[in-house]
């Protein structure tokens, strides 16, 4: 999955380092990010890249994360033009990129981005924010009040009957993304995972199910979103009623029957599930 990126190591403690010019800067602009490709593959630029159009840099570059040692930052309100090399790639292209931890490195950090840029003012009084000096963290200047990255838990659902797994396909409406997957959805307010998954099984595809077996979990910056994968088994019927106004499609396949490209489990849990039922189960 995109977050496995060993041997790389990522280390998302907060800190602030002095800027070097050798580390990692992810530009980022209207969700696209400025980098460029060498020998099929994605580099970032470092902070020495981009000294003579950005001069200030050095004082306004603010810390992400780390990976290897290497410390990556991100510098807000820029409006940078592409230059030289660099090019802007939009959001909807980060899965695609070469090597898949840099495709990781950009999505993660694109996601604390748009944390800091949505946090600009407070919603409870309207006072300005101001980043936190020990933690992840936006605090009002008025009202002192403390926000944090927003992370919102979500199922995906593999729903099995004996050697068969059901998939779904989108509503184009819904979503851009038109390969069978999972049933899937965000968990609500006093709600288990378990039961957001009978309830998401339920309203997509009129089943019920039983048997509910965590499987792993997945960081999926792509949505803000943790995402916690469970495999379960259909109770009783196994008609679909489909929720037309989410998906195009519900239909059930036996192993050899499903489409490899949604059996990819080198970017999200969905493929990773898709991949482990038909090769593993």
């Amino acid at each position: 999955m995109i977050q496995d990126i060993f041997p790389h190591k990522y280390d998302v403690s907060y800190k602030v380092p002095k800027v070097q010019e050798g580390d990692v800067i992810l530009i980022y602009s209207k969700n696209s990010l400025l980098c460029a490709k060498e020998n099929s593959e994605v580099v970032f630029p470092e902070i020495a890249d981009v000294l003579d159009v950005i001069p200030e840099v050095m004082e306004k570059a603010k810390f992400l994360f780390t990976i290897d040692s290497i410390n990556y930052f991100e510098i807000r309100n820029t409006e940078l033009e592409a230059f030289g090399k660099w090019e802007y790639l939009p959001k909807a292209e980060f899965r695609t990129i070469k090597p898949v931890w840099h495709a990781f490195a950009a999505i993660t950090g694109l996601q604390i981005h748009n944390f800091y840029t949505n946090n600009t003012f407070c919603g409870r009084c309207g006072g300005k924010m101001k980043g936190s000096e020990t933690e992840r963290a936006m605090i009002c200047t008025e009202c002192k009040r403390t926000v944090y990255p927003q992370i919102c838990p979500g199922v995906i659902v593999a729903i099995t009957n004996g050697d068969k797994l059901l998939l779904t396909r989108y509503a184009a409406r819904h979503s851009k993304h038109n390969r069978f997957a999972l049933v899937a959805g965000y968990n609500e307010v006093g709600e288990s995972l378990e039961d957001t998954v009978r309830r998401e099984a339920m309203e997509e595809v009129g089943l019920k199910v039983k048997n509910i077996r965590y499987f792993k979990s997945q960081p999926w910056s792509f949505s803000d979103t943790l995402l916690v994968g469970f495999f379960c088994d259909v109770d009783g019927e196994c008609d679909i009623t489909l929720d037309k106004n989410e998906l195009s499609e519900a239909l059930w396949f036996t192993r050899d029957e499903i489409p490899s490209e949604s059996a990819d489990p080198t970017i999200s849990l969905t493929g990773t599930m898709i991949y482990e039922f038909k090769h593993n189960f």
